[in-house]
């Protein structure tokens, strides 16, 4: 343990459960569902509402060997191709062949796929997939299909949800095993301010952390509180420099900020193609799949066609589509470009990438169990070592799904007594707050040194930035300089939540020199698997300082010591 934790009054509330789940997509509500059938006493914790999170954004699908000659061992091979040789093997073996019968049951639970004529599931290709393996829903709204029937059923089964609430730190016994969490509700409801759920056994479940750049795909949500409050409590993450720019996001100004609107990558698999603003195909001859390469291949290769031409966006041409195919296979994007002035079917889609995903996470085993006894994490949150250095299309939402059904196993079995967090406030460090103007300095700051484009000068220049704004918030809250408090709440939580995940990725993401996967350095263009073919393992040391450790092969070592 750190003994750090956010400065936040201390709870008014409290309640007890079995299992506290954080987070309220795919993974969280899987995790959830699959606990409390257990017969474990389930409360769901989720920042806004249950629906809000960025499951219900996800386009393209979910992969799985599901089609007439696939299989798991195909389904291997894309992923470990696509993760540059970073990718955990038997974590990859877990997800493809459990996959496929863990989207049977989510069928099961009342989620709704697209089918053929013949009843079959209907399957697209997206980037890096060598077969038809995508399951859609809704044409491009197969996320908030997901959704929809997993927010159904944790209504059906009447499980404690405690909406509006953000998620501050990790409450541990004296032995220092998890014993619940500490939130904040916002507004009015059963519980209002800051609380407690009190429980042996907690599974984060907060997605990404796509806000902590200025352009995304993630919606607001996403400010990597979960990987915050791991790091907080002592926990170990990993691959964090691994950032996944989404290739086509609906390029609306150069000063856009905030979330984009995302293009999937379903476009492409359908027939659609790049072109510049010569009309030329530019895919073509730079991979084997063309426009189909692997994302990390095709965003970098957008964005060195725009450095060549001096643009500021590339193209997406499916004019031959047909209105009737856009209307009936992608109606929410075409009603996103429709919205922003753009008709798909008469002209090229400008695209550019944007921060979509992040690899990396917090350090799991195959139980999702983290370093610290009690802790689990899954989906975008987690590091299980199945996406490696470049997630395959349409995995994200399948590890969400395996390896929360393999969290529910494991605290199923093990059933953890309740246990007293410890009170003791003198051995507290709390975390200096940022002010909420704060954001706009983090996002601008890893959008410009840590982005798409990394060098030496550009990250040690971003590290240099985030440092002082660490060390501004630390000289205000240790004593008078002039400068106003800054009010604990829900907005100073988040912006120091996205300077520490910020300060850890440009940290690994300099250790890192190399090219691999989605982490590109201009200084450094090739990858070196001789020495660089390792993990980045970081914690933070009780001053508040990144503390990096290279693994000494491509394999993660165990989370727990007697493994």
């Amino acid at each position: 343990m750190t003994g750090i934790r956010l400065t936040a009054p201390a709870p008014g509330w409290a309640i007890d459960a079995d299992v506290v789940v954080v987070g309220s997509g795919v993974a969280g509500l899987t995790a959830a569902l699959r606990c409390a059938a257990a017969g474990l006493d389930t409360v769901v914790v989720t920042k806004a509402r249950l629906d809000d999170g960025s499951t219900r954004w996800a386009q393209g699908g979910i992969a799985a060997a599901l089609g007439e000659g696939d299989t798991p061992e195909q389904h291997l091979d894309d992923t470990l191709v696509a993760g540059a040789g970073l990718c955990d093997e038997e974590a990859v073996r877990t997800l493809v062949t459990e996959g496929p019968d863990a989207v049977r049951r989510l069928i099961n639970t009342g989620a709704h796929f697209d089918t053929t004529d013949s009843g079959d599931i209907a399957l697209t290709r997206e980037g890096g997939h060598h077969r038809r393996r995508i399951a859609h829903a809704g044409g491009d709204a197969t996320g908030a299909e997901i959704s929809r029937a997993l927010v159904g059923a944790v209504r059906e089964a009447a499980l404690h949800t405690i909406e509006n609430a953000l998620v501050l730190d990790l409450l541990t016994d004296a032995e220092g095993r998890t014993a619940g969490v500490s939130l904040h509700v916002m507004g009015e409801g059963q519980h209002d301010g800051v609380g407690a759920v009190r429980a042996p056994s907690v599974v984060l479940a907060t997605g990404g952390m796509g806000q902590v750049f200025s352009a995304t795909t993630n919606p607001p949500v996403s400010t990597g509180d979960g990987v915050a409050l791991a790091l907080r409590a002592g926990a170990e993450v990993s691959d964090l420099e691994f950032v996944q720019f989404h290739p086509t996001v609906l390029f609306l100004g150069a000063d856009s900020e905030g979330q984009q609107p995302l293009v999937s990558e379903a476009v492409r698999g359908e027939g659609a193609h790049l072109v510049d603003g010569d009309g030329v195909r530019f895919m073509l001859g730079q991979h084997e799949l063309a426009e189909l390469a692997p994302r990390d291949i095709v965003a970098k290769a957008i964005t060195r066609r725009m450095l060549d031409h001096s643009a500021e966006h590339m193209y997406l041409d499916a004019r031959h589509f047909g209105a009737r195919m856009w209307e009936q296979r992608f109606p929410t994007i075409l009603a996103a470009c429709r919205s922003h002035g753009i008709d798909p079917v008469t002209e090229p889609i400008p695209v550019a990438p944007a921060a979509h995903y992040a690899s990396g996470g917090v350090r799991t085993d195959l139980r999702g169990r983290t370093t610290v006894p009690g802790l689990y994490a899954c989906g975008e949150v987690a590091c299980t070592g199945v996406h490696g250095a470049n997630r395959l299309a349409s995995n994200s939402l399948l590890e969400g799904l395996v390896f929360a059904e393999r969290i529910a196993a494991d605290i199923a079995e093990a059933r953890p007594p309740r246990t007293e967090p410890a009170g003791d406030p003198d051995a507290d460090d709390p975390a200096p707050l940022l002010a909420p103007e704060a954001r706009t300095a983090i996002q601008r700051t890893m959008t410009r040194g840590a982005g798409v484009l990394r060098s030496a000068d550009s990250l040690a220049a971003a590290a240099e930035e985030l440092e002082a704004l660490h060390r501004d918030a630390a000289a205000d809250a240790e004593g008078p300089s002039g400068a106003k408090a800054v009010v604990p709440g829900v907005d100073a939580w988040e912006v120091t939540n996205l300077l520490l995940v910020s300060r850890v990725l440009v940290a690994a993401a300099r250790e890192r020199e190399e090219t691999r996967g989605c982490h590109w350095r201009e200084d450094r263009p090739d990858r070196d698997d001789a020495h660089s073919r390792r993990h980045l393992v970081v914690r933070i040391a009780p001053d508040r300082t990144p503390v990096v450790h290279r693994t000494e092969t491509a394999a993660f070592p165990p989370v727990r010591p007697s493994d």
